[in-house]
């Protein structure tokens, strides 16, 4: 067969596969037409997976973390992050892992306490291992470790001031602050389609009510408002109770953007035919605006919501920060951060600023996958 054969053929076939591929596109449904756009955007992808692996992590960092999160080592006061090693100070390779023993060396001159390598001492790095003993989901008590340096000191990211794994604590605290934007979007969620689907729905008195809530809640700057809210939570309340307050205050000054959103949609799609249509028929008002109004922008909605999460996740941080939010012994990257307030004990303990790294990547991943979700939420456009 001559060569120009073989380039017609190869032709046929690339021509038949993209006509395949159209007519699988004009018979795909809205959500399949977004899957395809949202597979496009790569940065969108890599988004979600960082995010799948924190929430992963934060579903099980019992397991995961070699520590409880508030177990103290007096011996290891805002002592440096660790190096697993394969190679020992001689030059020796250790198929497993493993962590040298430290010494504490006091400089009291310089009010810094100095760890040396103790290379005498090394502990191996055992994985599906025993440890300290946790309850799982708090249903089940378990004392199996996704790693553990048996019976030495391990730290990958060092000691807080009251000698505890900050490894651990980061991991611990992913749960309440990943968590607490997801729970305080939900609520969003449900205010902002509420009180907008009114105003866009039946317009009138309620529109005009609605709208200028909305204008004098966006007037307010959102820290002070934050700041005095949480303020005024009782002291003695119990940490699970201050976590929802919390959440709750964040959810308060969430909903006014999406409310305005719903409400421009609705206005825009109460007069079209099928509406008209479902009206005349004697439907009920509910029915048409959760069956027939709502589906048809539920994509934006979704889109505008996930791109509200680190919205909720920086203000709980900041609160968390500026000791208005959670309080210890509740474990957030936002409490974590408060050791990091004094510029003296950042200078001698640097690591003490990790939780603002994980809170900056969670940031970025979700505004990547927000982005990557705002375009496939219209997958015919040409951007």
């Amino acid at each position: 067969m001559s060569e120009a054969k073989l380039t017609t053929i190869d032709a046929q076939e690339t021509s038949t596969e993209a006509q395949d591929q159209d007519q699988d596109l004009a018979f795909a449904s809205q959500w399949q037409l977004m899957w395809i756009r949202f597979r496009r955007h790569r940065l969108a992808l890599m988004g979600s997976a960082v995010l799948l692996v924190f929430y992963g992590v934060a579903a099980t960092c019992e397991f995961i973390s070699p520590y409880d999160p508030n177990q103290r080592h007096p011996d290891y006061v805002l002592c440096p992050p660790q190096e697993v090693r394969f190679f020992d100070h001689e030059g020796g390779f250790h198929l497993r892992p493993f962590v040298y023993g430290l010494v504490g060396d006091p400089q009291a001159d310089v009010w810094e306490r100095q760890y040396l390598l103790d290379v005498e001492r090394r502990y191996p790095v055992y994985f599906f291992a025993d440890g300290p003993v946790y309850e799982m989901w708090n249903l089940f008590d378990a004392d199996t470790h996704l790693f553990t340096a048996g019976t030495g000191p391990m730290f990958l990211f060092g000691t807080d001031d009251l000698g505890r794994d900050l490894f651990s604590r980061i991991l611990y605290g992913s749960r309440i602050s990943l968590t607490i934007g997801l729970v305080g979007v939900a609520l969003t969620f449900f205010i902002g389609i509420f009180l907008g689907g009114l105003a866009g729905y039946y317009s009138g008195w309620i529109d005009i009510v609605i709208q200028r809530l909305i204008e004098v809640l966006m007037a307010i700057p959102q820290l002070p408002l934050w700041m005095a809210l949480s303020a005024a939570l009782p002291a003695h309340w119990p940490p699970l109770r201050v976590y929802f307050g919390v959440m709750v205050i964040l959810s308060l000054m969430g909903w006014t953007g999406l409310a305005r959103v719903v409400r421009g949609r609705f206005l825009s799609l109460r007069e079209e035919d099928f509406v008209v249509a479902a009206r005349l028929s004697g439907t009920h008002e509910v029915k048409i605006i959760f069956k027939h109004l709502l589906p048809s922008f539920l994509s934006h909605v979704i889109t505008s919501a996930t791109m509200a999460v680190p919205g909720m996740i920086l203000g709980e941080t900041a609160l968390s920060f500026l000791g208005i939010g959670l309080r210890a012994p509740v474990v957030s990257w936002g409490v974590l951060l408060q050791k990091a307030q004094n510029f003296q004990a950042v200078a001698m303990a640097p690591w003490l600023l990790l939780p603002g790294l994980f809170v900056l990547l969670a940031v970025l991943s979700f505004n990547l996958m927000g982005d990557g979700m705002r375009d496939a939420a219209d997958p015919y456009s040409s951007r």
